[in-house]
């Protein structure tokens, strides 16, 4: 095995097609955070973003897209705001984590959202799942099984969006737009959102929203932005800007006015949404690792993510043990404990109307 370690703006169109190879060649890496694109256009914006290519004699047999930060600590591409990480490599090829990355040069990689057939994992790392919206067989059946065990949920979203038809005026639903209009409008929906419940406003770095801008902007076949929004007589109500491969889709930044918020706008953008995806010839909706209300009462499926990290035997990776697993395994517990995790939860809420108040 060689590594070669690039910037990802140094990756040429020969390596750019095999990385796209092999990604397409195994569908536990059809995820568009794992495309070379999403590496690419972060690492325009980032200078700690590397790319690990990996050779077997004259092949070309996988790529690593990863962060390097001070002390050697590795992380995914964006850590914090991907929802698929690790390597994307050919079949059969035996990998050796630690002589990797101690070939990028780290000491540790931490990940919080490892896809499935990683040589990364190990019997000791977390597995969380990771819901998803099965398309496969067509809008249709997709409903036809909401019915059949999502019944309520499915009823009463479409009397809510008739009732907003009655009262506000007609829907109209627009998707796949590459207009910055709807873009702003949904990111300070966000915004909102974040500081209403109490957690950080990415939005308030810049260098994310011109991410979002420019993958907004990135139109391909193989790789694109996908924002869309649903209007009540012509007014903006709901939407989500998202990734997508050839077939599949990944939720991102789901969100709505919350003038219409007894309608259960996020639920009739979804189905709107599922609708005009499977349309498109998208057959997964993947709605990404995290316990959310509208998540079980849509998924007819799950992945499974792994959370963990790998570690060489050096200093740094012990310092990076103590400041960062015991707070992640304190999370973990109070994630996996519903009591704990909803007086967590109302107590960020009442931060944000705090800080909202304080703020105003």
């Amino acid at each position: 095995m060689r590594v070669t370690i690039v910037l990802p703006r140094e990756l040429g169109p020969d390596e750019v097609s095999r990385w796209r190879a092999l990604q397409e060649a195994d569908p536990a890496f059809d995820n568009p955070f794992l495309s070379p694109e999403f590496t690419i256009t972060v690492g325009a914006l980032r200078r700690d973003v590397r790319v690990a290519i990996i050779s077997e004699g004259p092949d070309i047999v996988g790529f690593f897209p990863y962060e390097r930060h001070p002390m050697g600590i590795g992380k995914p591409v964006a850590a914090g705001l991907t929802d698929a990480q690790g390597l994307v490599l050919a079949k059969d090829v035996e990998l050796d984590p630690r002589r990797l990355i101690k070939e990028c040069a780290l000491a540790v990689y931490e990940f919080d959202h490892l896809v499935s057939g990683q040589p990364l994992l190990s019997p000791q790392h977390e597995r969380y799942p990771s819901p998803i919206i099965d398309l496969s067989d067509g809008y249709g059946p997709y409903t036809e099984w909401l019915r059949q065990n999502s019944g309520k949920t499915y009823k009463t979203t479409l009397a809510k969006s008739r009732k907003l038809q009655r009262d506000v005026g007609e829907l109209h639903h627009e998707y796949a737009t590459t207009d910055l209009g709807p873009l702003r409008t949904l990111l300070g929906w966000k915004t909102e959102q974040y500081r209403r419940t109490g957690r950080t406003d990415r939005f308030a770095h810049q260098w994310i929203v011109e991410l979002v801008e420019r993958l907004l902007a990135t139109q391909s076949e193989s790789f694109a932005g996908v924002l869309d929004m649903v209007y009540a007589d012509g007014r903006p109500v709901a939407g989500h800007f998202g990734l997508r491969t050839r077939t599949r889709l990944v939720g991102w930044f789901p969100a709505y006015d919350t003038a219409f918020a007894k309608y259960s706008p996020g639920l009739i953008h979804h189905l709107l949404m599922a609708e005009r995806s499977a349309e498109a010839g998208i057959q997964i909706i993947d709605m990404g690792r995290g316990e959310k209300e509208y998540k079980e009462k849509l998924k007819n499926g799950e992945f499974e993510v792994a959370e963990g990290r790998v570690a060489r035997a050096v200093p740094a990776a012990g310092l990076h043990w103590v400041m960062r697993v015991p707070v992640r395994k304190t999370r973990a517990a109070v994630l996996a404990n519903p009591l704990l995790h909803r007086t967590a939860d109302k107590a960020l809420k009442t931060f944000g109307r705090l800080r909202t108040v304080l703020q105003g």
